[in-house]
């Protein structure tokens, strides 16, 4: 019998070797489909697809082995078996009893099988073909062009599935994954040598119905008892870079097949339409390779589609660490890291930090990659602020847009941040339940909606933030406690000393009245002596009122005459002039007020060129009268009114004490008012200088005095 078997073999032009290969190889799968059939696990979700794969491949063996491996019957036997495999594959991944694991890589399931499918159109289309010569490379090219991708693609499969199973799932994969990746890997080498040499390599074509026969037997091996379920938790590195394989791929055969296609037609039409396609394509390729919204669309489906959660949460911390942590000369501040490390995690391209001021009000500190957005000197109400802090919000600005209200926030939500349609979402930062800040985050390339992982994940990162703010605001605020307590010694000497050279002259003051000869020289003696004195009691007495809360003698000025004062003493060094003056009174100290108003007209001098005038305003606002101070000269960056204007020791001038602006934010406070400042770098900086109206004084006498304007950005 076998004797006869071999000679149908060599009737259709085969070695008596290839013949028996082809024979031992049904041999093995028929045996291989019985065991399955009779002693497979029942429970094993591949036993059905792994039985029919071994059966087809039987079948299959036996016609190559009857009519030959490129007959029409055998190459449909073949089409069937890969069907099967990749049906078994299929299956495998559902071995973890979740209907959710299945949706991953029904796509990629869904791609195999179509580009199979086209094996089978070609197959056909080769047998209504016959006898033209010029098509019949073209099919062979295209056939093992189409084997090399599903032997591809069910590689990559497999490698997902096996590296992503536990240890103890791995022991139930491993004969069928090796017999699967067997047979899938002699596919693609088969393929690969019969494309590149132009035609089957006749001892591998021999080979391959044995090759398939033993790897059948590995699936019988492969049934047994259901062992620990499978979870599938491929890389997405990994997974990324599949599409991108499965779209290079699909790529080259879309060019092959277009390239024989026109190479048929011939003549100088032919190649004239090659060398157009081939430019088409390479510019195709320039434009969309460096293209960072393909990436990111092509990022955004894979995981939108093949991942249970659209993060890989080990990635993101590494990188928001790696952010957080870059200081150094040259790198920007924290504040802009922080909204970098938030805005990667969206893949926002800008963002902008908000931190709320002494009146729980959110004003701007700092902006990255976001200068274009015009945020108001007050960003937000305080309300909206408490609603945020209360509730842990993420505001969803697309939502707020649309009408959706959840918490009553969108009453709250300001004009300025629903007409910025680049405005995406604001994220809380909130330690120990107490708001540090927020950061508003410009909207991803790829336009998609806000859900619950976002929400989750945003929160974490935004509490993460908060403490390292917070951290820094703690280690800055001890740097000026440390600073202070230094200040504060320096000047108990200075005191002392002073104090030490008024009890010496009043001494030689009363001594000179009782020992001097000469009455003219004594009475000029005297006069010298007592004004000296009585200056450096004064000067006592003003250094003595240093760090008190309160500035006393209280009395009504006119703001209008001081600031005509104020002018007239500046006119020789700068022009200062005085744009609106209104009749407005005010309850103040005149002396601590004309010290704190002279601090800043100078500064405002030093910041303007020699051209450019200072402007003084005066005007009443309900209960207030104002003196604004306003220059156009180089300004100041919100952080720097943030963190660094009012600040002892801190100056923005170079050889500056960063003493001025401080005692007189002091000397106002004393007399129960408020400074506030608006500036922007490179337009100037406007001080508002704000007392209580001599006409309220009485209303207002119950109040300390301890609040503030709040500083930020001009709008």
């Amino acid at each position: 019998m076998a004797r006869g078997c071999a000679v149908i073999g060599l009737w259709n032009g085969m070695p008596l070797a290839a013949s028996l290969a082809w024979l031992v190889g049904a041999l093995l799968s028929a045996g291989a489909a019985a065991w399955i059939w009779r002693s497979g696990a029942s429970a094993r979700p591949d036993r059905w697809p792994l039985f029919a794969a071994a059966a087809f491949s039987a079948l299959w063996c036996m016609l190559s082995f009857a009519l030959g491996p490129h007959h029409l019957a055998s190459a449909l036997a073949v089409v069937a078996r890969n069907l099967c495999l990749i049906a078994a594959i299929f299956r495998l991944f559902s071995a973890d009893g979740r209907a959710a694991s299945l949706k991953p890589i029904r796509p990629v399931i869904f791609a195999l099988v179509l580009v199979e499918l086209y094996q089978l159109v070609v197959v056909l289309f080769q047998w209504r073909a016959a006898g033209l010569g010029g098509a019949e490379q073209l099919i062979f090219e295209v056939r093992a062009l189409i084997d090399m991708l599903v032997a591809i693609g069910a590689l990559m499969m497999l490698h997902n599935l096996y590296a992503g199973a536990s240890g103890g799932s791995r022991t139930l994969l491993r004969w069928s994954v090796i017999g699967l990746a067997g047979i899938f890997a002699y596919d693609l080498n088969l393929g690969t040598i019969a494309y590149l040499g132009g035609d089957d390599p006749a001892f591998l074509t021999g080979l391959r119905g044995l090759f398939a026969g033993v790897m059948s037997a590995l699936f019988a091996l492969g049934t047994n008892p259901v062992g620990p379920r499978v979870q599938f938790s491929p890389s997405r590195a990994v997974t990324f870079r599949t599409l991108s394989l499965l779209l290079i791929g699909s790529y080259l055969v879309l060019m092959v097949l277009a390239a024989k296609s026109l190479a048929l037609i011939g003549g100088d039409i032919a190649r004239t339409s090659q060398l157009v396609f081939v430019l088409l394509a390479v510019v195709a390729v320039a434009l969309a390779v460096p293209s960072p919204r393909l990436r990111g669309w092509l990022r955004v489906t894979a995981t939108k589609h093949l991942f249970q959660h659209r993060y890989d949460y080990r990635e993101e911390w590494l990188r928001f660490t790696r952010t957080i942590g870059r200081s150094g000369a040259g790198s920007a501040s924290l504040e802009e890291r922080a909204i970098k490390a938030l805005a990667d995690i969206t893949e926002s391209p800008a963002g902008l930090l908000l931190v709320p001021d002494e009146q729980a009000r959110f004003e701007l500190l700092a902006r990255w990659n976001w200068s274009t957005l015009a945020v108001p000197a007050l960003a937000a109400d305080y309300r909206l602020t408490g609603l945020i802090e209360q509730h842990n919000l993420v505001l969803a600005l697309d939502e707020a847009r649309a009408g959706m209200d959840h918490h009553g926030e969108l009453a709250l939500v300001p004009d300025w941040l629903t007409e910025a349609e680049d405005a995406w979402a604001v994220v809380p930062l909130i330690h120990f339940d107490r708001l540090v800040g927020a950061i508003v985050l410009a909207r991803p390339r790829i336009e998609r909606r806000l859900d619950w992982e976002d929400f989750d994940l945003l929160k974490v990162a935004g509490q993460q933030l908060a403490s390292y703010l917070s951290e820094q605001a703690g280690q800055q605020a001890l740097m000026d406690a440390s600073r202070f307590d230094e200040f504060n010694r320096r000047m108990a000497f200075v005191m002392h000393d002073i104090k030490n050279l008024a009890s010496q002259l009043s001494l030689l003051a009363a001594n000179a009245e009782k020992h001097a000869d000469n009455p003219a020289f004594r009475a000029d003696m005297l006069v010298t002596l007592r004004n000296s004195a009585e200056k450096l009691s004064a000067l006592l007495a003003k250094l003595g009122r240093y760090g008190q809360g309160q500035v006393h003698d209280l009395k009504p000025i006119d703001l209008a005459q001081l600031a005509r004062g104020i002018a007239e003493q500046f006119r020789a060094v700068h022009p200062v002039a005085l744009t609106r003056e209104a009749s407005v009174r005010v309850m103040g100290n005149r002396e601590a007020l004309e010290k704190a108003l002279v601090h800043l007209v100078q500064n405002a001098i030093d910041a303007s060129a020699n051209a450019m005038p200072v402007s003084l305003n005066v005007t009443a606002d309900g209960l207030y009268g104002t003196i604004e101070v306003i220059d156009s000269g180089e300004g100041m960056s919100p952080e720097f009114v943030r963190t660094g204007l009012f600040k002892p020791f801190v100056s923005s001038k170079s050889g500056g004490f960063g003493i001025g602006a401080f005692e007189a934010r002091e000397l106002v406070k004393g007399m129960g008012g408020r400074i506030g400042v608006e500036s922007r770098a490179g337009l100037g900086t406007r001080f508002s200088v704000m007392l209580p109206l001599a006409e309220a004084a009485r209303l207002l006498g119950g109040q300390d005095g301890t609040d503030e304007i709040p500083y930020g950005e001009v709008a």
